[in-house]
């Protein structure tokens, strides 16, 4: 029997200190070896006990999550899960904490204090246990730089896109769409539509945060925006997306459907929704993940003549999806985090050589015979 996993609660909350360690019990493979009620007694807790994974609250008395977590990744870093409330501020103290380097996070159900964890318990043990696994892995650092400005954003025209690139990303995708989106210059003459598998409420600040320091225009989806280059478009949270091809230019589609591979948003909704419409003109990615979303629909892509792209294995916090596409044999590339951006500049983000071979030239002679200006709704 492998070694149990060793979990160090951090809560303010004592009836949280209690239910938490209790919802964990109900899986052999964990051991909760304490509990902190603040992060000034957890570093202390870390360095007595020496866990392997530490769930976090964000909003605690005299040393707050931030702060705790701030300190943990400068000195000794450990695989943190977020387990916090889904407010608006606890929604951007969450996206900070990830950009600092917490692996995963879980929004306390809003009835959490009643002592209502039972809907969520499966969800954190599974995020433990990949949060353990995750910390074997040495990853391209992402840097935060808070002190540093925005960058200028300059008014372009609304061009039609070069390529259509729908990324499909869970977890370790927000630190991993960051450093990958902040590769791509302003003038990228392509679109990127983005599943990242987030809750509802997060997604809105989680595209304003890639927006404030990301050279692209980065928005979250409405139904009915157009496709236009240099434009990232992300899915909402709860919703799925889907890309369609219109008079008056190309679109994206929000739906209610029901969940695909256990999520909404899917990877695989919005890949086969590319493949069907673009073709040739496709570019499907799969990054850091957990599960199979997304697999079969790059194979739909790779069918349809677009180019189909799979992150390394060791530059993902989890594997899984990416991995499903590269064993199934659907992944045309795979490249690592690090080259993931330069590789979208240098193919999809400029005019093409005279003479240079494209994948998708037929389509864009077919289909789009001019990068003709667009309008966009968007003031």
């Amino acid at each position: 029997m492998s070694e149990r996993i060793r979990v160090l609660v951090v809560d303010d909350s004592a009836l949280m200190r209690k239910l938490i360690p209790a919802i964990l019990a109900r899986d052999c493979s964990i051991e909760v070896v304490g509990t902190a009620m603040d992060g000034a007694f957890a570093l202390k807790k870390i360095e007595e006990l020496q866990p392997d994974v530490v769930t976090l609250d964000l909003e605690m008395p005299r040393m707050d999550g931030l702060e705790m977590l701030r300190l943990i990744m400068r000195s000794a870093p450990l695989p943190i899960i977020l387990f916090s409330t889904h407010s608006k501020e606890g929604g951007y103290a969450t996206l900070k904490a990830l950009a600092f380097g917490a692996v995963d996070f879980l929004a306390k159900p809003k009835d959490a204090g009643a002592g209502h964890l039972e809907e969520i318990a499966d969800q954190l043990i599974a995020k433990i246990k990949v949060a353990k696994h995750a910390a074997k892995r040495k990853l391209p650092p992402v840097t935060v730089r808070e002190e540093l400005p925005a960058p200028t954003k300059h008014a372009r025209p609304a061009l039609q896109p070069r390529r259509v690139i729908a990324v499909g990303i869970s977890t370790g995708g927000p630190n991993a769409l960051q450093y990958m989106l902040s590769q791509i210059p302003a003038d990228f003459l392509s679109t990127i539509l983005v599943v990242q598998h987030m809750p509802e409420g997060f997604t809105e600040m989680f595209a304003k945060r890639l927006d404030e320091c990301c050279p692209l225009e980065v928005h979250e989806a409405r139904s009915g925006d157009l496709l236009l280059a240099g434009r990232v478009l992300i899915c909402p949270g709860n919703r799925h997306m889907m890309v369609r091809r219109m008079p008056r230019g190309d679109i994206a589609v929000l739906s209610d459907g029901p969940p695909v591979n256990g999520h909404r948003p899917s990877a695989d909704v919005l890949f086969h929704s590319l493949a069907q419409e673009f073709s040739l003109m496709a570019v499907g990615v799969l990054m850091t993940g957990m599960g199979e979303d997304g697999a079969e629909g790059l194979g739909a892509i790779k069918a349809a003549g677009g180019m189909t792209i799979a992150q390394s294995e060791e530059s993902c916090v989890v594997s899984g999806m990416p991995r499903a596409a590269i064993l199934k044999g659907y992944a045309n590339k795979v490249i690592p985090l690090e080259g993931l951006g330069t590789f979208l500049a240098a193919h999809y983000g400029a005019e093409k050589n005279p003479g240079e071979k494209d994948l998708g030239e037929k389509a864009e002679k077919d289909e789009k015979p001019g990068r003709t200006p667009v309008t966009s709704h968007r003031s």
